[in-house]
């Protein structure tokens, strides 16, 4: 079975900002998770009004899941687009969720391909995800099988575990790929190491396709493979563009 699209926005990254204002970021993130909601909005609203990216980024988050605030969805979209104009990628990932579902603004997917795209391309691992499962789908895109591949890749890369299944399904299916029973049993095994169950079962219906060499080589592949994303070091393969559809 397929994973579809994410829905929760990571946490954003803070090291690339001024030592002040993520000291204030981080006191509003703990007390927001400790349900202190009058406290984190306090810092939150500080930073959004000193146009803050980050700080804006979680102020609209409040409003959008009405954590100390009314729910206030296009209060929501307002801010998260305001956060999106520092730059703020997973600001960019939430805003296309609200756009592809419809919520707080008007539905238009291809505003959310737009979005998703400039997030992944700051390389946030779950828009990448989200791509790849609408190119796969021919979802507010012209369906392209090869292209969902470089994004479920690009993630992969990440560790995404997510996009590490379905890169099996699509070399099991010969999707945008060559069909590789191999690489398929590769990326299920890499996917189980990380916990996903749907790809343990899958690397076992691969198993009955393979001899006992080429299992063995692909555990072989599949390890050096994890260990290389572990260590941030994995390059996503240049592929031959062959059938799109």
């Amino acid at each position: 079975m397929w994973h579809k699209k994410v829905r929760i926005a990571l946490c954003v990254g803070m090291l690339t900002w001024a030592l002040p204002s993520n000291a204030s970021l981080e006191s509003g993130i703990e007390a927001a998770n400790a349900g202190q909601f009058e406290v984190a909005l306090k810092e939150f609203r500080y930073l959004a009004d000193m146009g803050y990216g980050p700080g804006i980024y979680e102020l609209a988050k409040m409003y959008q899941g009405g954590h100390g605030v009314p729910k206030n969805l296009r209060k929501a979209a307002q801010l998260f687009q305001d956060a999106i104009n520092t730059g703020v990628a997973d600001a960019m990932f939430s805003l296309a969720v609200m756009h592809e579902q419809g919520q707080g603004v008007k539905q238009d997917k291809q505003k959310a391909v737009e979005l998703y795209t400039r997030a992944a391309k700051k390389n946030l691992a779950a828009a990448q995800f989200n791509l790849g499962v609408m190119y796969t789908n021919g979802d507010g895109v012209i369906k392209d099988y090869y292209t969902a591949m470089d994004w479920y890749e690009k993630a992969a890369a990440s560790n995404y575990t997510l996009a590490q299944f379905n890169m099996a399904l699509m070399y099991y299916q010969g999707l945008g790929v060559t069909k590789n029973i191999e690489k398929s049993y590769i990326w299920n095994s890499i996917a189980e190491y990380n916990g996903n169950q749907a790809a343990s079962k899958s690397r076992a219906l691969d198993e009955k396709h393979l001899s006992p060499s080429q299992i063995e080589r692909a555990t072989e592949r599949a390890s050096a493979i994890y260990y290389k994303i572990q260590a941030r070091e994995y390059i996503p393969e240049i592929r031959p563009r062959t059938a799109v559809f």
